[in-house]
């Protein structure tokens, strides 16, 4: 009889993962008898990564560059994976993987834990799998007029279409233009190590209120500086990778990532000391 059940966060690269300390933490508070690694897995090697899963692997948490090869993969979605065409959680099971995108969740709760709520305009930056995560995230907090800021404008095709079925308005502007629109939040969804002008990131800041970094790795990232240049509020995603860990662990013990763990409070303080020392 199967006792101990063993989990992973996989991606490429994948040392700068925090999240074996996270939900070890957790499983420790918890009392499970799971075990979480991690593994380099790359978009090519992914379908046969997880042909090789034997009965004992309960889920996995994926990350860049995985996201959409995971939804392809799946044989269920959730609402949010649905939404955004991207998975970073699975629940293996016989039938195959069910998805789900725990990152708007994450986004939300971390935007709600610091106090981000009745703002009704923001600019993302990037447009890639995250960018539309935090759009859906956006939706759910209420906003209804979102600035694109992309190197493509054109890239923010998909996240207009997507938009126009939330209700939210959607536009896009060019990194490289300057004189954005102010919004009172930014949500940057660009690599950590995105290689952009100081003129740019310094317009950006200028016009970009309060800045929510979905990077944790790396911090501060080339806008994060920007941000601290100009006097104004910053933010690293380690908010996000907190909160939507908690929803990982949720549907590994639930299946639901809406569906509370015992003691969920102290679970949630044990993770946040784990990463952030507090």
């Amino acid at each position: 009889m199967l006792t101990t059940r063993r989990l992973a966060v996989w991606g490429d690269p994948i040392e700068h993962s925090r999240s074996p300390r996270l939900h070890t933490a957790a499983y420790r508070v918890l009392g499970f008898d799971w075990t979480y690694d991690r593994r380099r897995v790359d978009e090519a090697g992914f379908p046969a990564a997880l042909d090789s899963l034997g009965p004992s692997w309960l889920g996995l948490s994926l990350t860049m560059p995985l996201k959409g090869v995971a939804y392809r993969h799946a044989v269920r979605r959730d609402r949010h994976a649905q939404l955004t065409g991207a998975v970073n959680t699975y629940l293996l099971g016989p039938h195959g993987p069910h998805g789900f995108n725990t990152d708007v969740g994450g986004i939300v709760g971390a935007l709600t834990e610091t106090g981000h709520l009745g703002v009704t305009s923001a600019r993302i930056v990037g447009t890639g799998a995250t960018a539309t995560s935090a759009l859906v995230a956006l939706h759910e907090l209420g906003v209804r007029d979102v600035d694109v800021a992309a190197r493509r404008p054109d890239a923010a095709h998909r996240l207009a279409v997507l938009g126009e079925q939330l209700g939210v308005r959607v536009t896009a502007s060019a990194l490289a233009t300057g004189g954005h629109r102010a919004v009172p939040l930014t949500i940057a969804t660009l690599p950590g190590d995105a290689d952009l002008p100081e003129a740019v990131t310094d317009g950006l800041a200028t016009a970009g209120g309060t800045l929510f970094d979905v990077v944790y790795g790396t911090w501060p990232t080339v806008l994060g500086a920007a941000w601290e240049r100009a006097g104004l509020p910053a933010a690293s995603g380690l908010g996000m990778l907190l909160h939507q860990a908690i929803r990982q662990i949720r549907v590994f013990a639930n299946g639901d990532p809406a569906a509370p763990l015992p003691d969920e409070a102290d679970v949630l303080s044990v993770m946040r000391r784990e990463v952030m020392g507090d």
